[in-house]
């Protein structure tokens, strides 16, 4: 096949899955109350690293995206510990990822990402609680619970599902659709294997360029599995399915700054050893037969013929629909942000719809604010009313964002 029919036949064999993904983790984030995530958070102990890790598995939220989340739950009460634990874990998987997983990778796949997530997050939240002296943070309990009627319940998670997750990661996904079948179509067959490099030396070549690098959990599948068909062993795939969603320059500056170097280097250190452990055991100790890729790279070889089903084919022109609303709206938002006397800044670091909310939600909590319009594309903030500038600072540093100043 050539490049578009290797992309499209991709595409197909993933969109049933990355719409049911889609729909239910907008069931968790409507349906589930933030507050359930937060209490369980606080205390210095195992217990309270398991929730954290326990409840970021299933999040739809890639490693920018987590930051403004993990921050709010640690300004909420959540001790060090479990702050590691939640950003660790978070962008691994999500139940969207997972079920994508399966899709193209198998079973298997599908279920030792989730399990490898639990690992290191334990891990990286344990170390952390035991080597950190936690300081008493501030327990924000002045919420109220505010019914929300169904219809708008319902309405929030398909916006939620079809426009903000799709908004969030449409971009990287078909980065690494695109990514994944340029490997196939020019990488030569059994190219990992005719280096003849060991499977820990691939592995440490793997993490060098994972780690620094941004790719979403979704973004980070189609690559893999294109990897895996040149001859690269599963469980180097799996290291770059956790090192690449779980670390990137804006999480690691997030986490230094606010949690500490300390904690930052145990963060690093539990993603770095826990997926080379994890990728060892897999290449060493599994059977090759439960991660053999052959079934993929049959149907996008030359040799072998195969037409998505029709729900394959309505689910990827769904997918694709949605792709173009999710870009036309963003496009469009960002053109309604006019000159009508409000106060612009700038604020550096946003780059999805999780921290366009973050950050227009510390804003607008600050005294005398009617209104706040973040445009994600010009990386600027509209404030109306008469916002204080250090207040404005602070509000936007203390959610992990660069407050860089009025426009």
């Amino acid at each position: 096949m050539n490049f578009l029919q290797t992309l499209l036949f991709m595409l197909c064999q993933m969109a049933p899955y990355l719409l049911l993904g889609f729909f239910v983790a907008g069931l968790l984030h409507v349906f589930v109350p933030s507050k359930f995530f937060e209490r369980h958070l606080s205390q210095e102990n195992f217990k309270s690293v398991l929730w954290a890790t326990l409840l970021g598995i299933p999040l739809p939220l890639c490693s920018c995206g987590v930051i403004p989340t993990a921050i709010s739950l640690r300004r909420d009460g959540a001790s060090r510990g479990a702050t590691v634990a939640f950003m660790i874990a978070t962008p691994q998987t999500g139940i969207d990822s997972i079920i994508a997983t399966y899709s193209l990778m198998g079973l298997p796949f599908a279920i030792i990402r989730p399990v490898v997530a639990l690992l290191t997050a334990l891990s990286g939240g344990m170390v952390t609680t035991w080597f950190s002296k936690d300081e008493i943070v501030v327990h924000n309990n002045s919420s109220c619970s505010v019914k929300t009627p169904l219809k708008n319940k319902l309405i929030e998670l398909l916006r939620y599902s079809f426009v903000d997750l799709i908004q969030n990661m449409g971009k990287w996904l078909t980065l690494g659709l695109i990514i994944g079948a340029l490997i196939t179509v020019l990488v030569p067959d059994s190219f990992f294997t005719s280096l003849n490099l060991p499977p820990l030396i691939t592995m440490l070549i793997v993490l060098l360029v994972a780690i620094p690098m941004y790719v979403c959990a979704m973004g980070s599948i189609p690559i893999a599995a294109a990897l895996m068909m040149k001859g690269l062993s599963p469980g180097t795939a799996l290291v770059f399915l956790i090192a690449g969603p779980a670390t990137s320059i804006a999480s690691m500056l997030v986490i230094g700054k606010s949690l500490g170097k300390k904690q930052l280097s145990f963060y690093l250190i539990s993603i770095i050893i826990g997926s080379i452990t994890c990728g060892l055991f897999i290449d060493y100790l599994l059977p090759r037969s439960w991660f053999d890729n052959s079934m993929l790279s049959d149907a996008i070889s030359c040799n072998h013929s195969v037409t998505p089903s029709w729900i394959e084919i309505i689910s990827a022109s769904v997918f694709v629909l949605l792709l173009i609303n999710a870009f036309i709206m963003k496009l469009f938002n960002r053109q309604t942000v006019k000159d009508d006397g409000s106060i612009i800044y700038r604020i550096n670091g946003m780059t999805c719809n999780h921290c366009k909310a973050s950050v227009e939600k510390a804003i607008k909590a600050l005294d005398n604010i009617e209104d706040v319009v973040v445009d994600l594309g010009s990386k600027t903030a509209s404030v109306k009313g008469y916002p204080d500038d250090e207040a404005v600072k602070k509000a936007v540093e203390e959610i992990g964002f660069e407050y860089i100043g009025r426009k």
